[in-house]
């Protein structure tokens, strides 16, 4: 009873969302989607399992599924028969810029939603929450911060894991030496090839990568958790109407009930494109943010 009470809450507050929405001005994102026929999805390529490629230029994952869902809506929303998808991949470094400059209309990526890149982009509503962590080599007898004295930590340039690291309670007096990938994929490598003694990152990442290599038994998460963070899809700052519709397509996403479905399809199945099997339980945090949806940054997460 309490379920359907939920979710018929979801659905008022989505239909109120699109009411609004179309009493509002002109978007400028749906007003190019209109008159293009097309619109720009950012997409990582090794954030498995929120957004990856699966070869030949095709993209999946948790984040692009959910995006897919939510711009299909819209379409819907605005009469559209058709709405030709574009891919654009993006990096740590440049994801940020290509959604300012209009050339990714909407980001389906690991982003986390914080205060300094709020200052230059929006965030829609976050349905999934991240437990930053270090991945290292099951035999390298490395369980916690502290046993980083001098080693080489490896992280994924444009991201603020390796500050997080540096800046836990728990990192005082030790010292290590970072080392950089040029995106998730090439981190690990600094970690499978021995360059790297550890991989500090988002645990979904972590996961996914150990759970894609030849042999996943040969590496761990360890430590403490360095960070919780709202990973979150990325839009324009200056288009509310679209943050509005995107909102409302995921408020009814939730309501349908279909979080826990995609869950269990990206962490708990096997994905393409080798049938491997993530293996991440869902959180009491990102179930938490299902039921009350909300675009708060890390930094409201993160207060002691």
């Amino acid at each position: 009873m309490k379920s359907r009470k939920l979710s018929r809450g979801y659905i008022v507050a989505a239909t109120l969302l699109l009411g609004a929405l179309n009493a509002q001005a002109a978007s400028v994102t749906m007003d190019k989607m209109k008159s293009t026929g097309t619109v720009t999805m950012g997409v990582r390529e090794s954030s498995i399992p929120m957004s990856y490629t699966t070869g030949d230029g095709r993209f999946d994952g948790y984040h692009v599924e959910v995006c897919r869902m939510i711009l299909t809506d819209i379409k819907n929303k605005l009469g559209m028969s058709t709405l030709l998808t574009n891919y654009q991949p993006v990096t740590s470094q440049n994801r940020v810029p290509l959604v300012q400059n209009g050339t990714v209309d909407i980001e389906c990526g690991s982003t986390t939603n914080n205060a300094n890149r709020a200052k230059d982009v929006g965030f829609a509503n976050t349905l999934y929450i991240e437990e930053v962590r270090i991945a290292v080599k099951a035999n390298s007898g490395i369980n916690s911060i502290s046993q980083l004295v001098n080693k080489k930590v490896a992280t994924t340039t444009g991201t603020t894991s390796v500050q997080l690291l540096r800046k836990h309670e728990k990192a005082n007096g030790v010292n290590f030496d970072e080392v950089f990938g040029k995106d998730h994929a090439d981190s690990f490598l600094l970690l499978e090839s021995g360059r790297a003694d550890a991989f500090v990152m988002d645990g979904s990442i972590l996961a996914g990568n150990i759970a894609n290599s030849k042999n996943p038994k040969d590496y761990k998460i360890v430590g403490e958790v360095l960070s919780t963070e709202p990973i979150a899809i990325m839009i324009r700052k200056d288009d509310p109407e679209f943050k509005a519709a995107v909102n409302a397509a995921i408020a009814k996403i939730v309501a349908n009930d279909n979080m826990a479905k995609l869950w269990d399809k990206w962490f708990l199945k096997p994905i393409p494109p080798k049938n491997v099997i993530v293996g991440l339980e869902l959180s009491p945090a990102t179930k938490n943010a299902w039921a009350n949806l909300n675009d708060k940054p890390a930094e409201e997460y993160n207060k002691k």
